[in-house]
């Protein structure tokens, strides 16, 4: 069956190489009825149209025998306005699709499409109104995006002045730790070489340092023993005098 509907295809044209398989075959027979249903409507639409093409000639040639044995009117008889005005009758007829051109069947259709234009017209308002609102939520929405996008920009520099300071604080810190430790490494060498030449221990860096430490300590134990000096130092020098003290006191009060 294919192979018969392929040669009907190409019509004596040799039909082109393909792999001859299961599902090729398959293929090209879901392809082949397919294609026959479609040339089966096809047929039966022209079928329909010639039916519909004699009716419709039929039925012209009744009204033109009447129209011509009734009032005399044949084809080319009309004047101008006439034919004119005719002709715009059947194009509107044709226009609205009316089964016939009755005032009646006229005004149907002309209710009909001006209903169908409220319709459409309505519509239209409510997509506008759509329009409207989704345009002012879309410039609202553009304009935090600008906003959003201004932030991360100034964040971005924040960010990278930031990133400058701490590479700059960084590299600071990495040459006073490098200056620092090198300071250490001379007072130490100077230190080494000074006791080399006979330096007093007591006198090096760190016994300096430690000395520092044991004044210091000194000093706070030393504080309490000069407040409690300080309050003798104001007694008399001798017994006699410290009691005309009191004597001078008790007259006083």
């Amino acid at each position: 069956q294919v192979t018969l509907w392929l040669k009907k295809l190409y019509e004596g044209v040799p039909v082109p190489e393909y792999e001859v398989n299961e599902r090729t075959v398959d293929i090209l027979h879901e392809i082949m009825e397919c294609n026959e249903e479609t040339d089966r409507d096809i047929m039966l639409l022209i079928e329909d149209m010639k039916d519909r093409t004699s009716k419709y000639e039929a039925e012209a040639e009744y009204w033109q025998d009447i129209l011509g044995e009734s009032l005399g009117l044949f084809e080319g008889s009309l004047p101008e306005d006439a034919a004119k005005d005719l002709t715009d009758l059947v194009e509107g007829a044709m226009e609205l699709e009316v089964e016939d051109t009755s005032l009646t069947s006229f005004y149907s259709a002309i209710n009909d499409m001006t209903l169908e234009m409220y319709k459409t017209k309505s519509k239209n308002e409510e997509m506008e109104h759509k329009l409207r609102i989704l345009t002012r939520k879309l410039n609202s929405a553009l304009m935090v995006e600008k906003q959003l996008e201004e932030d991360i920009e100034k964040l971005k520099k924040s960010q990278e002045e930031q990133k400058a300071k701490a590479e700059v604080q960084s590299k600071n810190m990495k040459f006073l730790e490098d200056k620092s430790k090198d300071l250490k490494i001379r007072i130490c060498d100077a230190e080494d070489e000074l006791v080399a030449r006979g330096l007093d221990q007591s006198l090096t860096h760190e016994a300096l340092m430690k000395s520092s430490e044991e004044l210091a300590a000194l000093y706070k134990e030393i504080e309490p023993l000069k407040t409690e000096l300080a309050s003798y130092l104001d007694l008399p020098p001798s017994i006699p005098l410290a009691q005309v003290k009191v004597e001078e006191a008790r007259k006083e009060l």
